[in-house]
């Protein structure tokens, strides 16, 4: 790996004036910054957020880096992931992945500013985790099945979760089904959609184009996609919320135009936040076991920042939650 020192030799400058450029240093002419920050390039040279080019301190502190920092779901994760984190004497730093591979999220995993990181954000690609993970560096992530020695994955079975959450609404008499999906690049999305997809198939049941809709995992889009499928005029019997998020959102549409839940239509949602249980009606859902998932993922980094051995891959199982939401036809 490229040092400081290479690209000032081959900028043909001294190291400090290198080091002034690749800071922004108003003292530096633009001449002089721009064949520094050639060279850098040419050299692929990352500089180091916490120490630059000498050796990396411990910092007693480990990122958790999610997709959105709002909502109940990263609320729970949030709080789970601390107590871990407090319990090993560690600092938490919690933010977010808006941005992509621009973000200060990357920022921290490529110039190491932390001892570890905790990755949920399906916008951070697999190139940029298996790039910044390294000996003493680990990463786990939460969202993916992904190959390399410094990683670990932290997964809920979702296609199954998906499954179940369709095959109940089948079993009670639902043939008219529609999925409201997350996010199209989610790996957790994908696989509730798939799960969804195998229970249609195996009751000899096809899904609809018309209520094929996306609410991005959020109460706004799960509002946003009922109404769609309110304005088309045929409602389906039922639908699957790919999480309770959206389907909060939904329940609202419903309710602003008079259609009775779950009288007219059935609704069943995914995660069982603490919400889903005070809705009107409570809400039927399959619940993931999130502060579970958060506290293995805390514990599985600390284990690899002690240099213990772990899998490469654990995978937590989901549970039907049965409340009101759901009417036998």
């Amino acid at each position: 790996m490229a040092t400081i020192k290479d690209v000032a030799k081959l900028a043909g400058v001294a190291l400090s004036t290198a080091s002034y450029a690749l800071n922004g240093d108003s003292k530096v002419s633009a001449k002089t910054r721009a064949k520094v920050v050639e060279a850098a390039r040419q050299l692929n040279y990352r500089k180091n957020g916490i120490a630059m080019d000498l050796k990396r301190s411990q910092t007693n502190t480990i990122a958790l880096i999610l997709t959105d920092m709002s909502g109940p779901y990263y609320s729970e994760l949030i709080h789970s992931v601390q107590e871990v984190a407090i319990s090993n004497g560690y600092d938490l730093i919690a933010c977010s992945s808006m941005g992509g591979r621009d973000s200060t999220a990357v920022k921290f995993l490529r110039e190491k500013r932390v001892d570890g990181a905790i990755v949920l954000a399906s916008n951070i690609n697999n190139e940029v985790l298996i790039e910044a993970a390294e000996q003493g560096f680990p990463i786990i992530v939460m969202d993916r099945e992904i190959n390399s020695d410094f990683l670990v994955s932290v997964l809920v079975d979702g296609e199954q979760g998906g499954y179940v959450a369709t095959r109940y609404l089948i079993d009670h008499g639902h043939k008219r089904i529609a999925y409201i999906s997350g996010p199209a690049n989610s790996y957790d999305s994908q696989l509730r959609y798939q799960g969804y997809l195998r229970a249609m198939a195996e009751a000899g049941l096809e899904e609809q184009s018309k209520w094929r809709l996306n609410g991005n995992f959020v109460r706004e889009g799960g509002y946003s996609a009922t109404k769609m499928i309110i304005m088309q005029g045929e409602l389906p019997s039922a639908i699957f919320y790919g999480n309770d998020e959206m389907a909060v959102g939904g329940v609202k549409a419903f309710q602003e135009q008079g259609i009775s839940i779950p009288e007219q239509v059935s609704v069943i949602g995914f995660d069982d936040i603490q919400l889903s249980e005070y809705l009107s009606p409570s809400l039927t859902t399959i619940r993931q076991p999130m502060h579970e998932a958060g506290s293995l993922a805390a514990h599985l980094l600390f284990q690899r920042l002690s240099g213990a051995d772990v899998n490469r891959e654990y995978k937590l199982t989901i549970e039907m939650i049965e409340r009101n939401s759901v009417r036998q036809l």
